[in-house]
């Protein structure tokens, strides 16, 4: 769907509140990149070290907060 041409321009507050945001502290992404590697980045995990870490999880009790008597 092609937007009508006095639609072109637009621009929502949102975009331009991030835009500003990104020209008055560069580094902003820059921390974002290094948040995301920090958290998300991580190589893949073998299949043996999967394995050994389901085998070595601990199972847990269909309800938790019920004491074991």
């Amino acid at each position: 769907m092609k937007m009508p041409a006095k639609h072109m321009n637009y621009v929502s507050d949102h975009t331009q509140f991030i835009n500003e945001l990104k020209a008055k502290n560069p580094a902003i992404e820059e921390g974002q990149r290094a948040g995301r590697a920090l958290l998300w980045d991580k190589p893949p995990v073998s299949l043996d070290e999967q394995q050994r870490q389901m085998a070595s999880a601990i199972k847990q009790q269909a309800y938790v907060y019920q004491n074991k008597n």
